[in-house]
C-alpha cells in the first residue's frame, strides 16, 4: 500500500497531456478559420479572353425567318437562361446551340450586342438622363404602328426571360425616350397587355396613366383602335378607368391623396389641357411624348 501512495505522483497525468493537445487543436483550428474567411481576389477576365472561348450558336425564329446568331460562350454565360441551357450540353459536343423558336429575331440580336458591348442600337446620345436616342432610320415617320416603341418592349420581355435585370431597366427607360402616334401608342399597349405579366406594374402602369391623362384628346385620333383595344383586353380598359376615378375623386377631395397615387400630369388639377402633352409614365422614368 505505501508502495502504490508514493508511485502515483511520480507519473504524469492524462488529463494533463489531453488538455495540453487540446488547446493546439484549437489554436490551429482558429487560424484556419481566419484562412477561410479572408476574400479571395477576383480574377481578372479581359476580352481577349472571352474571344478565345468557344462559339455557340444560338438559333431564333422558325422557317424562313429563323436566323443564327454566332457568339462566344464566355460572353453568352452573362445571361443565367444561356448559361443554364450551355450547362446542359453534353460535353465535347459540336455545334453547340441553344434554340429559341418563339423569341424574336431582331430582340435577341439586340441582347447578344448588349451582352458583348453594355448597350444596343438606337443608344442614348449622351449619358444625361434626359438624353435623346439615336435615329432609327428603320422606323416610319409618323410611327403609326408603334414599331419604335415595340422594338424595346420586345427586348424588355426577352430580357426578363433570360434573367438580364439592368437590360429590362435599359430597354423600359429607352421605351421613354420613343415618340409615336396615338395609333402607335395603342400597338405598344396591346402588346404589353398580351406579352407582360399581369403583375408587372413596371411596364403596365405607364401605358394606363398615359391614356387615363389622354385619351379624351386622342382617342378621337384612333377611335376604332381605341374601341378594339378596350375590348379585347378588359384589363386595360379597367386600369385606365381606376386612373381616372381616382384623378376625379383626388380633385373632388381638394388635392388629397386617393386610395392609389395616380401619377402626375403636371397640369392644373381644375382646367385640363386640351392639347396632347408629355405624361410622366413613373416616378423613376422620364416622359414620353406622343407625336399626334
Amino acid at each position: 500500500m505505501a508502495d502504490l501512495k508514493q508511485s502515483t505522483p511520480a507519473e504524469s497525468t492524462p488529463a494533463e497531456d489531453i488538455d495540453m493537445g487540446e488547446g493546439v487543436a484549437a489554436e490551429g483550428t482558429h487560424e484556419a478559420e481566419l484562412t477561410e474567411l479572408e476574400p479571395e481576389s477576383q480574377k481578372l477576365v479581359l476580352f481577349a479572353d472571352l474571344v478565345k472561348s468557344p462559339i455557340v450558336e444560338v438559333l431564333v425564329g422558325t422557317g424562313d425567318d429563323r436566323q443564327t446568331y454566332s457568339a462566344h460562350e464566355a460572353v453568352l454565360v452573362k445571361a443565367p437562361e444561356f448559361a443554364k441551357q450551355l450547362s446542359e450540353l453534353a460535353s465535347g459536343s459540336t455545334p453547340r446551340q441553344i434554340v429559341y423558336p418563339d423569341a424574336d429575331v431582331d430582340a435577341m440580336g439586340s441582347v447578344i450586342e448588349y451582352l458583348y458591348t453594355g448597350e444596343y442600337f438606337p443608344k442614348k446620345t449622351s449619358t444625361s438622363r434626359d438624353a435623346p436616342l439615336e435615329t432609327d432610320p428603320r422606323q416610319p415617320l409618323p410611327d403609326n404602328e408603334g414599331l419604335g416603341l415595340l422594338v424595346h418592349a420586345r427586348i424588355y420581355t426577352l430580357a426578363g426571360r433570360l434573367q438580364l435585370p439592368d437590360l429590362k431597366s435599359l430597354a423600359h427607360s429607352k421605351i421613354h425616350r420613343t415618340a409615336s402616334t396615338a395609333k402607335g401608342e395603342l400597338a405598344y399597349a396591346r402588346f404589353v397587355y398580351k406579352e407582360s405579366s399581369p403583375e408587372d406594374a413596371v411596364i403596365r402602369k405607364p401605358v394606363a396613366a398615359f391614356w387615363a391623362t389622354r385619351s379624351y384628346a386622342l382617342r378621337h385620333d384612333a377611335e376604332p383602335e381605341f374601341k378594339a383595344m378596350c375590348l379585347e383586353f378588359p384589363q386595360f380598359s379597367y386600369d385606365v378607368l381606376q386612373l381616372v376615378l381616382d384623378q376625379q375623386e383626388k380633385k373632388r377631395g381638394g388635392g388629397g391623396s386617393s386610395s392609389r397615387e395616380v401619377v402626375a400630369t403636371g397640369e392644373s388639377s381644375e382646367t385640363p389641357s386640351k392639347a396632347p402633352q408629355v405624361v410622366p409614365s413613373s416616378t423613376r422614368k422620364r416622359a414620353r411624348a406622343s407625336h399626334i
